[in-house]
Protein backbone atom coordinates (compact mmCIF):
# COMPACT_ATOMS: atom_id res chain seq x y z
CA UNK A 1 0.00 0.00 0.00
CA UNK A 2 2.47 2.70 1.22
CA UNK A 3 5.89 1.76 0.41
CA UNK A 4 9.29 3.43 1.34
CA UNK A 5 11.85 3.67 -1.23
CA UNK A 6 14.82 5.11 0.26
CA UNK A 7 16.07 8.45 -0.06
CA UNK A 8 16.73 10.96 2.81
CA UNK A 9 15.51 14.89 2.97
CA UNK A 10 11.89 16.41 1.73
CA UNK A 11 9.41 13.79 1.17
CA UNK A 12 8.50 12.71 -2.09
CA UNK A 13 5.46 10.75 -3.09
CA UNK A 14 4.17 8.70 -6.08
CA UNK A 15 0.88 8.22 -7.26
CA UNK A 16 0.57 5.88 -10.23
CA UNK A 17 -2.38 5.97 -12.46
CA UNK A 18 -5.89 3.69 -13.00
CA UNK A 19 -5.10 -0.21 -13.41
CA UNK A 20 -1.38 0.38 -12.02
CA UNK A 21 0.64 0.12 -9.25
CA UNK A 22 3.45 1.80 -7.20
CA UNK A 23 5.89 -0.76 -9.14
CA UNK A 24 4.81 1.14 -12.26
CA UNK A 25 7.41 4.43 -11.30
CA UNK A 26 10.60 1.84 -10.54
CA UNK A 27 11.98 3.68 -13.22
CA UNK A 28 12.20 6.91 -11.71
CA UNK A 29 13.16 5.73 -7.98
CA UNK A 30 16.86 6.08 -8.24
CA UNK A 31 17.18 9.58 -9.87
CA UNK A 32 14.32 10.96 -7.59
CA UNK A 33 16.11 9.38 -4.39
CA UNK A 34 18.96 12.89 -5.30
CA UNK A 35 15.95 14.93 -4.57
CA UNK A 36 14.24 13.49 -1.39
CA UNK A 37 13.22 10.65 0.48
CA UNK A 38 10.81 8.89 -2.02
CA UNK A 39 7.60 7.22 -1.54
CA UNK A 40 4.89 4.90 -3.51
CA UNK A 41 1.26 4.31 -2.78
CA UNK A 42 -0.81 1.20 -4.21
CA UNK A 43 -4.49 3.23 -4.63
CA UNK A 44 -7.21 1.81 -3.27
CA UNK A 45 -9.08 -1.15 -5.88
CA UNK A 46 -5.80 -2.20 -7.20
CA UNK A 47 -4.41 -4.80 -4.98
CA UNK A 48 -6.46 -4.43 -2.12
CA UNK A 49 -9.88 -3.67 -1.43
CA UNK A 50 -11.58 -0.56 -3.07
CA UNK A 51 -13.54 1.89 -1.25
CA UNK A 52 -17.08 0.83 -0.47
CA UNK A 53 -18.29 4.36 -2.89
CA UNK A 54 -15.53 4.65 -5.54
CA UNK A 55 -15.47 8.45 -5.34
CA UNK A 56 -12.38 10.66 -5.90
CA UNK A 57 -12.70 11.98 -2.06
CA UNK A 58 -12.61 8.50 -0.82
CA UNK A 59 -9.26 7.41 -2.87
CA UNK A 60 -8.53 11.50 -1.81
CA UNK A 61 -9.47 10.36 2.42
CA UNK A 62 -7.85 6.62 2.15
CA UNK A 63 -4.77 8.41 0.91
CA UNK A 64 -4.53 11.47 3.40
CA UNK A 65 -4.79 8.65 6.43
CA UNK A 66 -1.64 6.16 4.75
CA UNK A 67 0.50 9.24 4.88
CA UNK A 68 -0.33 10.79 8.06
CA UNK A 69 2.70 9.44 9.28
CA UNK A 70 4.66 11.83 7.07
CA UNK A 71 4.36 15.42 8.83
CA UNK A 72 6.88 17.31 6.57
CA UNK A 73 5.21 18.84 3.51
CA UNK A 74 5.81 16.53 0.28
CA UNK A 75 6.26 17.09 -3.13
CA UNK A 76 3.60 14.94 -5.24
CA UNK A 77 3.91 13.52 -8.28
CA UNK A 78 1.70 11.13 -9.85
CA UNK A 79 -0.16 10.05 -13.42
CA UNK A 80 -3.01 9.73 -15.10
CA UNK A 81 -5.39 9.25 -12.14
CA UNK A 82 -2.67 9.60 -9.90
CA UNK A 83 -2.18 13.12 -10.96
CA UNK A 84 -5.90 13.94 -10.26
CA UNK A 85 -5.51 12.24 -6.91
CA UNK A 86 -2.60 14.28 -6.34
CA UNK A 87 -4.33 17.63 -6.87
CA UNK A 88 -7.50 16.62 -5.02
CA UNK A 89 -5.35 15.57 -1.55
CA UNK A 90 -3.39 19.01 -2.21
CA UNK A 91 -6.34 21.13 -2.70
CA UNK A 92 -8.21 19.07 0.72
CA UNK A 93 -5.07 19.46 2.66
CA UNK A 94 -2.58 22.24 1.32
CA UNK A 95 -0.28 22.35 4.32
CA UNK A 96 0.80 19.04 3.44
CA UNK A 97 1.93 19.51 0.21
CA UNK A 98 5.25 21.87 -0.99
CA UNK A 99 4.78 21.26 -5.06
CA UNK A 100 2.82 19.34 -7.23
CA UNK A 101 3.50 17.25 -10.47
CA UNK A 102 0.66 16.15 -13.12
CA UNK A 103 0.81 14.19 -15.83
CA UNK A 104 -1.49 13.69 -18.79
CA UNK A 105 -5.10 14.45 -16.67
CA UNK A 106 -7.13 17.28 -17.08
CA UNK A 107 -9.84 18.48 -14.72
CA UNK A 108 -13.13 17.77 -17.38
CA UNK A 109 -14.13 14.44 -19.25
CA UNK A 110 -17.60 15.47 -18.98
CA UNK A 111 -19.86 13.13 -21.31
CA UNK A 112 -17.32 10.18 -21.44
CA UNK A 113 -18.55 6.53 -20.29
CA UNK A 114 -16.04 3.89 -20.09
CA UNK A 115 -18.85 1.21 -20.49
CA UNK A 116 -17.59 0.22 -24.12
CA UNK A 117 -13.80 0.58 -22.47
CA UNK A 118 -14.49 -1.65 -19.58
CA UNK A 119 -15.83 -4.56 -22.16
CA UNK A 120 -13.05 -4.32 -24.13
CA UNK A 121 -10.74 -5.16 -21.09
CA UNK A 122 -13.56 -7.94 -19.46
CA UNK A 123 -12.55 -9.58 -22.91
CA UNK A 124 -8.63 -9.67 -22.36
CA UNK A 125 -7.29 -13.24 -22.74
CA UNK A 126 -6.54 -13.51 -19.17
CA UNK A 127 -4.36 -14.75 -17.61
CA UNK A 128 -1.54 -14.28 -19.69
CA UNK A 129 0.93 -17.23 -19.46
CA UNK A 130 4.28 -15.34 -19.06
CA UNK A 131 6.14 -12.04 -19.68
CA UNK A 132 5.93 -12.18 -23.25
CA UNK A 133 2.49 -12.26 -23.77
CA UNK A 134 1.73 -9.32 -21.88
CA UNK A 135 4.42 -7.46 -24.37
CA UNK A 136 2.88 -9.02 -26.95
CA UNK A 137 -0.66 -7.94 -26.25
CA UNK A 138 -0.12 -4.91 -25.23
CA UNK A 139 2.88 -3.61 -26.86
CA UNK A 140 6.28 -2.39 -24.68
CA UNK A 141 5.53 0.22 -23.01
CA UNK A 142 2.01 -0.57 -21.90
CA UNK A 143 3.34 -4.39 -21.54
CA UNK A 144 5.70 -3.01 -19.02
CA UNK A 145 2.97 -1.22 -16.93
CA UNK A 146 0.92 -4.09 -16.58
CA UNK A 147 3.51 -6.23 -16.06
CA UNK A 148 4.60 -3.72 -13.13
CA UNK A 149 0.72 -3.73 -11.71
CA UNK A 150 -0.70 -7.45 -12.61
CA UNK A 151 -0.88 -10.10 -9.93
CA UNK A 152 1.40 -12.83 -10.92
CA UNK A 153 0.56 -16.60 -9.76
CA UNK A 154 1.41 -20.13 -10.96
CA UNK A 155 -0.75 -19.58 -14.08
CA UNK A 156 -0.07 -16.62 -15.39
CA UNK A 157 -0.49 -12.73 -14.58
CA UNK A 158 -3.90 -10.91 -14.05
CA UNK A 159 -5.49 -7.72 -13.65
CA UNK A 160 -5.24 -6.68 -10.18
CA UNK A 161 -8.68 -5.02 -9.58
CA UNK A 162 -12.00 -5.77 -10.53
CA UNK A 163 -13.52 -4.63 -14.10
CA UNK A 164 -16.02 -3.10 -12.27
CA UNK A 165 -14.19 -1.09 -9.64
CA UNK A 166 -11.77 0.53 -12.72
CA UNK A 167 -15.23 0.94 -14.95
CA UNK A 168 -16.72 3.02 -11.78
CA UNK A 169 -13.63 5.00 -11.00
CA UNK A 170 -13.35 6.21 -14.93
CA UNK A 171 -17.41 6.81 -15.01
CA UNK A 172 -16.95 9.35 -12.17
CA UNK A 173 -14.94 11.71 -14.57
CA UNK A 174 -17.90 11.39 -16.94
CA UNK A 175 -20.39 12.78 -14.71
CA UNK A 176 -18.35 15.78 -13.07
CA UNK A 177 -15.60 18.09 -13.25
CA UNK A 178 -12.77 18.95 -10.97
CA UNK A 179 -11.74 22.64 -11.70
CA UNK A 180 -12.91 24.39 -8.58
CA UNK A 181 -10.17 22.21 -6.81
CA UNK A 182 -7.70 23.04 -9.51
CA UNK A 183 -8.42 27.05 -9.03
CA UNK A 184 -7.87 26.23 -5.36
CA UNK A 185 -4.48 24.92 -5.85
CA UNK A 186 -1.21 27.46 -5.26
CA UNK A 187 1.89 25.13 -4.20
CA UNK A 188 4.46 25.46 -7.78
CA UNK A 189 3.35 23.11 -10.08
CA UNK A 190 4.38 21.25 -13.08
CA UNK A 191 1.74 19.88 -15.67
CA UNK A 192 3.23 17.11 -18.55
CA UNK A 193 1.28 16.71 -21.10
CA UNK A 194 2.38 13.99 -23.57
CA UNK A 195 2.00 15.08 -27.06
CA UNK A 196 -0.66 11.96 -27.76
CA UNK A 197 -2.54 12.90 -24.68
CA UNK A 198 -6.25 11.29 -23.79
CA UNK A 199 -6.67 14.49 -22.02
CA UNK A 200 -9.53 16.93 -23.82
CA UNK A 201 -7.50 19.78 -26.18
CA UNK A 202 -6.47 22.32 -23.91
CA UNK A 203 -7.13 21.88 -20.98
CA UNK A 204 -3.81 21.30 -19.11
CA UNK A 205 -2.62 24.37 -21.21
CA UNK A 206 -5.69 26.12 -19.15
CA UNK A 207 -4.48 24.63 -15.96
CA UNK A 208 -1.22 26.49 -16.11
CA UNK A 209 -3.31 29.81 -17.30
CA UNK A 210 -5.61 29.80 -14.62
CA UNK A 211 -2.65 28.62 -11.32
CA UNK A 212 -0.02 31.45 -10.03
CA UNK A 213 2.87 29.33 -10.37
CA UNK A 214 2.99 26.36 -12.70
CA UNK A 215 4.68 25.89 -15.95
CA UNK A 216 2.99 23.15 -18.53
CA UNK A 217 4.96 21.31 -21.37
CA UNK A 218 4.09 18.99 -24.10
CA UNK A 219 6.65 16.12 -24.21
CA UNK A 220 7.27 15.31 -28.16
CA UNK A 221 6.44 11.68 -29.27
CA UNK A 222 4.73 10.70 -25.92
CA UNK A 223 1.28 9.05 -25.81
CA UNK A 224 -0.40 8.86 -21.93
CA UNK A 225 2.78 7.10 -20.03
CA UNK A 226 4.86 9.76 -20.80
CA UNK A 227 7.52 8.90 -18.29
CA UNK A 228 7.87 5.44 -19.90
CA UNK A 229 7.28 6.22 -23.39
CA UNK A 230 9.88 9.54 -23.10
CA UNK A 231 11.84 8.42 -19.82
CA UNK A 232 14.58 11.12 -20.60
CA UNK A 233 12.86 14.44 -21.55
CA UNK A 234 10.39 12.85 -18.04
CA UNK A 235 13.31 12.95 -16.20
CA UNK A 236 14.76 16.19 -17.51
CA UNK A 237 11.52 18.40 -16.92
CA UNK A 238 10.89 16.96 -13.45
CA UNK A 239 14.74 17.12 -12.29
CA UNK A 240 14.48 20.92 -13.83
CA UNK A 241 11.50 21.50 -11.34
CA UNK A 242 12.73 19.88 -7.52
CA UNK A 243 15.80 21.78 -8.54
CA UNK A 244 13.77 25.29 -9.02
CA UNK A 245 11.38 24.09 -6.13
CA UNK A 246 13.46 22.52 -3.53
CA UNK A 247 15.56 25.14 -2.84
Amino acid sequence: MFNDEGGTGVPILLLHGLMGSARTWRGQLEWLREFGHVHTFDAAGHGRPAPDEPTTEAFVADLAAATARITEPMVVIGHSMGGLHAWMFTAAHPDRVRALVVEDMAPDFQGRTAEHWAAVIGAWPQPFPNDAAVLEFFGPVAGRYFLDSFTHGPDGYRLHGEVSTFRDISEEWGTRDFWAQWKSITAPALLIEGEYTITPPGQMRRMAELHPDARHVVIAQAGHLVHDDQPAAYRAEVEDFLRRTLV
